[in-house]
């Protein structure tokens, strides 16, 4: 079964870098930019997916940005 939609949650990586996780299928990626990162999660659909028609259209990226501050 193919699904023409993949998501990845995107986070900045505290020690620097990006970390990505897709949604739904076992893909982690990391990369130190965010052009880096990008051609790393190509790299691993191509590895993960048995064809590339089986890799979906929409790749979707989502930025997870967390802040935390003191209330005091």
């Amino acid at each position: 079964m193919t699904t023409n939609e993949l998501m990845f949650l995107i986070e900045e990586d505290p020690e620097g870098g990006y970390n990505a996780k897709a949604l739904g299928q076992s893909i982690f990626v990391q990369g130190d930019t965010f052009e880096t990162l990008k051609s790393n999660i190509i790299d691993a659909l191509e590895c993960h997916f048995d064809t590339k028609e089986d890799i979906p259209k929409i790749i979707r990226l989502h930025m997870v940005h967390d802040e935390m501050f003191a209330y005091a």
